[in-house]
């Protein structure tokens, strides 16, 4: 546990350091954090069963501890960096136009992702990440969802391809949108707003919204943020949708889980707004939580099948970039047409 605990702290740490550098803030901290830890769970894993097979055994054991418990710690850290003051400035209309954005591209990348043979876990994670934000929305929605013992490491394996399918196509789409621009006939602010509402994770966001200066940063991260005040919402829907769904021996047909962490995460969002004294500390609070999240990932990564990745991963992909593609132009009409 205490080496698994070193290697993910370090994945994260180097993953905020690699997130700094010019080409990789495209990809964001938590996406190299993961990448760490699949690439280092190779040699990790060779060592120890050429020990002992219980010592194998024990490393992936104690990854997935580690990724299960500060998922969630760092899920309700994150939430301090939603300040609630700057959304409502902006008025209903960012709000509306994001929970509209939220629940349709969930509504059809599922839909799609289902057509086309995804199973259902993995689908709804991927449609989670395409329409809020990315790894976080993945995780943040894994955690609300309960799986039967026996299907947890299969679980764990759809939250690394949803993760994984958001990362790339955020990338891929926030190239084109930043290569798209001179013909779009958008405003600095609009060419901002279109990519808060398109891209996947907050990293793509800043980087599009940046391309178009000062305006277009800040039109960015308001829609964007506007996105991620949907995830606690949105995980409680899913996590009674999935329950009533998938019920669990010895269940109640009424009984849903609630994920509290999510409730914390709307809790520490009140306090860094309306807290003085708390909201002084915000800039640490949120640092901690992407270094505990970095964690998070990396040993998420450290217990990644490739195998399964390589089988069940190429639907989801195409469902999101197709799903994406219809995102990209809802959040242009919408940044056209509104703002």
């Amino acid at each position: 546990m205490l080496l698994v605990a070193l290697v993910t702290c370090a994945a994260s740490i180097i993953g905020s350091l690699m997130a700094g550098l010019p080409v990789f803030s495209l990809f964001g901290a938590l996406i190299i954090a993961l990448i760490i830890g699949m690439l280092v769970q190779i040699p990790m894993r060779a060592w120890f069963t050429h020990a002992a097979a219980k010592h194998a055994e024990g490393v992936g054991n104690a990854a997935a501890l580690i990724s299960n418990k500060l998922l969630r710690l760092g899920i309700i850290l994150l939430g301090f960096k939603l300040n609630l003051d700057v959304l409502f400035a902006t008025g209903v209309k960012t709000i509306a136009v994001a929970a509209i954005i939220v629940t349709l591209t969930i509504a059809v990348t599922y839909l799609i992702a289902r057509k086309l043979g995804v199973d259902e876990h993995l689908a709804i994670l991927t449609a989670g990440g395409t329409g809020i934000c990315g790894a976080a929305a993945v995780m943040g929605l894994s955690g609300s969802i309960t799986m039967p013992k026996d299907e947890e490491k299969r679980g764990r394996d759809d939250e690394v391809m949803a993760v994984a399918t958001v990362a790339v196509m955020g990338t891929v789409f926030a190239l084109a949108e930043i290569a798209l621009r001179p013909f779009l006939g958008l405003s600095d602010a609009q060419f901002g707003t279109m990519g808060g509402a398109s891209l996947h994770e907050i990293a793509h966001a800043v980087a599009v919204g940046g391309s178009a200066g000062d305006a277009g940063m800040d039109a960015a991260i308001i829609m964007k943020l506007s996105r991620v005040l949907m995830l606690a919402p949105t995980a409680m829907i899913i996590g009674a949708w999935w329950a009533r769904r998938h019920p669990q021996p010895g269940d109640g047909p009424r009984k849903v889980p609630i994920p509290w962490f999510m409730l914390g995460f709307l809790v520490a969002s009140v306090a860094g707004t309306y807290l003085p004294f708390v909201a002084q500390f915000t800039d640490i609070l949120v640092k901690a939580a992407y270094l505990v999240l970095g964690m998070a990932m990396a040993a998420l990564g450290m217990n990644v099948d490739f195998k399964a990745i390589a089988s069940r991963g190429r639907m989801a992909v195409l469902a999101s970039f197709l799903a994406s593609i219809l995102l990209a132009g809802g959040a242009f009409l919408a940044a056209k047409l509104l703002f």
